[in-house]
């Protein structure tokens, strides 16, 4: 029982009312609160409201207007016969109002290539939050796995606590009989220490990766919970299976080749402007006036106009200060700068998948090995152990096999978690990351 209150002091601090959560949950919480994925969103939502309204180009522009004026005046008039008109407090209004219409039938295409562009910028908002989701679950499966790892690597450390505690009672009892020296006690002590130190540690690194995580996910976890104890590893991988279709289904590569089309219909837009405008203008208008200042015996007391006018307009583009040849440039070079984007986007995707491919087939290749070599490790601590009961081992000898058997530790969890990150990388390059 004394050998084992430290192991069961950290597994209680670790589980202890813990809600165990999966990597599928883990996922689907972060898709929902993740705070990059919600901005990312809220992005796209401001792209489809733009192209929700696009049909407004093709709209005329109706507009009213309308004022009412009242004045009130003291009047003297001199009339060329010397008589003099007085009128103290006149009043006069002017009421008018007009409805106005524009709608301009012909702008060289300019408002097809406005609503095609803004419905390109719709998906590309919607690219563009995928890409973030994918990202983001890549960074929450590594981290979760994380996690795993450093619970294994304390299981570990929990057998090599085991083994020192065993390795003291066995130098004890060697010291008492006069088969041992005190040293061998001491260092079997200090290293004893070093793996109850390494574990407190290790409890340590495990609370902040889980405080990390819940981060991640918005701290939409509660404060205790516990993760899964194995690193599941898909070793039917293959690199013709990754590479295929990639250009198709990477979201990154996606988002790069739709802003290659939103760039398009920038050029088209901007070519518009050497292209005439047609307008067909029409208008209602209304006009009264009433007026009690009369100048003369012929002067208008109250008038009224009401009527409508229409007819069209075109507006050629002669001289603008080379302004049009200017924003046909920018596009221009904003359209190959995005066809370079891809070039890269597509570079670098290709290289990634060859690159992360390579470090799962390596880690797939050690993880086999250091599971046969844990196995080979264990006995060599069992035999070492039992051989240093019997005085056939030296304390030199089992020294050395409890640390071979820490360092196959070591290096079996290592790969595993290696694979899973090449594994997760993979499958974010290749676009399945999440469906």
């Amino acid at each position: 029982m004394k050998r084992n209150i430290l192991v069961f002091l950290i597994a209680a601090s670790l589980t202890a009312g813990a809600q165990p959560v999966t990597i599928d949950q883990v996922v689907q919480l972060a898709l929902q609160k993740n705070y990059d994925i919600r901005l990312s969103q809220n992005s796209a939502a401001l792209a489809i409201n733009d192209s929700r309204f696009s049909i407004g180009v093709f709209l005329p522009n109706l507009n009213a207007t309308g004022a009412y004026t009242r004045n009130l005046i003291d009047a003297r008039t001199q009339l060329f016969n010397d008589s003099i008109i007085n009128r103290p407090g006149a009043n006069f209004s002017n009421m008018n109002s007009s409805l106005q219409m524009v709608w301009t039938i012909f702008d060289g295409t300019r408002m097809f290539a406005t609503r095609k562009r803004l419905r390109e910028a719709e998906e590309l908002g919607a690219l563009n939050a995928r890409n973030q989701m994918v990202n983001t679950t890549a960074s929450v499966i590594a981290t979760y796995y994380g996690i795993v790892r450093q619970k294994q690597q304390l299981k570990a450390i929990q057998e090599q606590t085991s083994v020192s505690e065993e390795r003291v009672k066995l130098a004890e009892r060697k010291l008492q009989v006069g088969t041992g020296g005190k040293p061998e006690l001491l260092q079997a002590k200090v290293d004893l220490n070093a793996f109850k130190t390494a574990a407190l540690q290790q409890v340590t690194l495990i609370q902040q990766l889980k405080d990390q995580l819940n981060s991640l996910l918005g701290m939409g976890l509660p404060d205790a919970y516990e993760v899964s104890d194995t690193i599941p590893i898909n070793l039917d991988i293959t690199l013709p299976l990754i590479l295929e279709n990639v250009e198709n289904m990477n979201t990154a590569l996606l988002a790069a080749r739709k802003s290659i089309q939103v760039a398009e219909q920038s050029v088209r837009e901007s070519r518009a402007g050497r292209s005439p405008i047609v307008n067909l203008n029409a208008a209602l208008t209304y006009n009264r006036r009433e007026d009690e200042l009369q100048a003369n015996p012929f002067s208008t007391k109250s008038s009224r106009n009401q009527g409508y006018n229409y007819g069209l307009s075109v507006t050629l583009p002669i001289m603008n200060g080379m302004n049009v040849n200017r924003l046909i440039g920018q596009s221009k070079i904003n359209l190959e700068r995005q066809r370079i984007a891809y070039d890269q986007q597509l570079t670098i995707v290709t290289a990634g998948i060859r690159i992360a491919y390579t470090s799962y087939e390596n880690a797939i290749k050690v993880l086999q090995i250091e599971e046969e070599n844990i196995l080979l490790a264990r006995e060599n601590v069992n035999i070492a152990l039992e051989g240093f009961r019997r005085g056939i081992t030296t304390f030199i000898e089992l020294r050395t096999a409890q640390q071979s058997l820490a360092d196959a530790y070591n290096r079996l969890i290592a790969a595993r978690f290696n694979a899973k990150i090449s594994e997760t990388e993979l499958l974010r390059l290749q676009g399945t990351l999440i469906q």
